[in-house]
């Protein structure tokens, strides 16, 4: 994957340069299909993503990845095979809300809209939240839109740069501002955050294994 590039001027492009060459390319989001991604973007809310593979995994043992396939299910079955990702029930209800959408809408008539538009539409869906959106403008759309989650507000508030109190829209404007708006960027950089919050910078952090200790207001103090 082209990961562009990010100046690495401003804090935002350092800590991105500083994660990519710590990590390397993260070839993220896992999954074969747009569809797939969409489904996994809100299957991953409020739980972590082993128990959303898991739930995919029975989907696709189940040959029900697929938007007719969903909405033609039975709610407890489907219920069943989404259990793995946690709050299935209400997941159930989310993720046929969706693909009616979906369906109704086309994948391929969605992709011409402008990113606003295709954003708006997206909120519009019970069940999909600012997180959920963007991701799926992100990693399903490729569309040069940050996704905001708890391990960005996390890393960059240790790090001083945010307080972590900021509204999503704020700080998503903030991020997008801060740094080159390319798909491509957005895509890896929020990977790495990811992977950076998982293996160092977690609840209960590992300062001594994190690659940007030196430069961390919360490991200095």
């Amino acid at each position: 994957m082209n990961t562009g590039s990010s100046s690495p001027e401003c804090p935002f492009g350092q800590i991105y340069h500083s994660l990519l060459d710590h990590y390397g390319p993260q070839y993220w989001w896992p999954a074969e299909t747009p569809f797939e991604v969409m489904v996994g973007a809100i299957l991953t809310q409020n739980t972590a993503w082993r128990n959303v593979e898991a739930a995919i995994d029975n989907l696709k043992g189940g040959n029900l990845l697929a938007a007719d396939k969903i909405i033609n299910c039975p709610d407890m079955q489907l219920a069943q095979l989404l259990r793995p990702s946690g709050y299935f029930n209400i997941k159930t209800t989310r993720l046929k809300n969706f693909c009616r959408f979906l369906q109704t809408a086309g994948f391929e008539r969605l992709r011409e809209l402008p990113t606003g538009e295709l954003r708006r539409q997206l909120l519009a869906v019970n069940g999909v939240g600012p997180e959920t959106a963007d991701s799926i403008l992100l990693y399903a759309f490729e569309r040069p839109v940050f996704v905001i989650d708890a391990y960005t507000r996390r890393i960059f508030c240790r790090f001083g740069l945010v307080s972590g109190n900021e509204g999503y829209e704020a700080l998503r404007q903030r991020f997008e501002g801060a740094v080159d708006a390319s798909a491509a960027i957005y895509n890896e950089y929020h990977a790495l955050i990811v992977r950076h919050a998982k293996s160092a910078c977690r609840v209960k952090p590992a300062c001594s294994e994190c690659v940007l200790y030196d430069e961390c207001a919360y490991a200095a103090k």
